[in-house]
């Protein structure tokens, strides 16, 4: 990963609790920054980190990651006293994502058009499968259609938000009872109707979820290597880590290299699992169409 420096605060993007903020810095680009200092805390910029080199290394869309440089002076003209405390108390290191200009935040389909409300066509029925495979490795319970935590760019999806995810860090002491565990909640991520098919002409009833499940992991899981682990674990600034960085090689090394009974469980698909998928029965989500919440409220949606 580059290292930018910070040269302007644009705004604050207020939304969930780690309050990220569009800041320009010294390679010209503009980033979406996560910041240190955060209610979230160190441990969520460490699964962005991690994940989403991971991601990367499978050959899934996520946005550039760099480390961004703060200098706590950075937010001195800031009117809200709480932007100006978080970017004093964030000084030194923070995640920056790349900012996609035009991206629109994803939105579930719909079985009868092929469409969501945000207009992505069809995602690719095994590009799906990978990225629920995916999150199901890394544990990230945050990608449902509640909140997709994907933005279509260029005819794309790519990956983003991945703070939820890892979430056995928190608690190293129990974290190998997590080895095996089956992502929670899977029957709500928000690319299970696609990952089954669920309406697409080449299988309308979504029989071939198990073939794809299967088809992901013996694509991907071969690719999660010590060597894969290390090299996403070594961007990770130290003063983030409260663990020698090999807990999280090895733990991920466990839980791929294992029998993987949370891939064979996402092979059998409950009951009504897609009208639950899809948000069925469920209030309308407003104001989530277009450009993400982030991107409106910073003024340039």
């Amino acid at each position: 990963m580059r290292t930018v420096r910070g040269t302007r605060y644009v705004a604050p993007l207020r939304e969930g609790g780690s309050l990220p903020g569009l800041v320009e810095g010294d390679d010209f680009g503009t980033w979406v920054v996560k910041f240190s200092g955060a209610g979230q805390g160190p441990k969520a910029l460490v699964a962005e980190i991690v994940c989403g080199q991971l991601a990367l290394a499978l050959g899934l869309d996520v946005p550039e990651l760099v480390i961004m440089e703060i200098d706590p002076l950075l937010g001195r003209a800031e009117p809200d006293p709480e932007i100006q405390d978080l970017l004093r108390g964030s000084a030194g290191p923070n995640l920056g994502m790349d900012f996609l200009p035009g991206s629109v935040t994803y939105e579930p389909v719909a079985p009868a058009t092929g469409r969501g409300a945000g207009g992505a066509a069809w995602v690719d029925p095994a590009l799906a499968a990978r990225v629920l495979w995916f999150d199901a490795l890394v544990l990230n319970i945050d990608r449902t259609w509640r909140n997709p935590n994907l933005l279509v760019w260029g005819n794309r999806i790519w990956l983003i938000d991945h703070g939820a995810a890892l979430y056995p860090q928190h608690d190293w002491a129990r974290a190998g009872d997590a080895v095996d565990r089956v992502l929670p909640q899977w029957t709500e991520h928000v690319l299970l109707p696609l990952a089954a098919g669920a309406g697409h002409p080449a299988d309308p009833d979504g029989a071939d979820l198990a073939g794809r499940i299967r088809a992901a992991d013996e694509t991907l899981a071969p690719l999660v290597t010590a060597a894969v682990l290390r090299a996403a674990v070594a961007d990770v600034p130290a003063g983030w880590l409260d663990v020698d960085r090999s807990r999280y090689v090895d733990w991920l090394l466990s839980r791929v290299g294992g029998a993987r009974p949370w891939v064979e469980a996402m092979t059998r698909l409950p009951p009504d699992a897609l009208p639950s998928a899809f948000g069925a029965g469920t209030p309308a989500r407003s104001g989530r169409s277009g450009a993400p919440s982030w991107l409106r409220e910073s003024g340039r949606g």
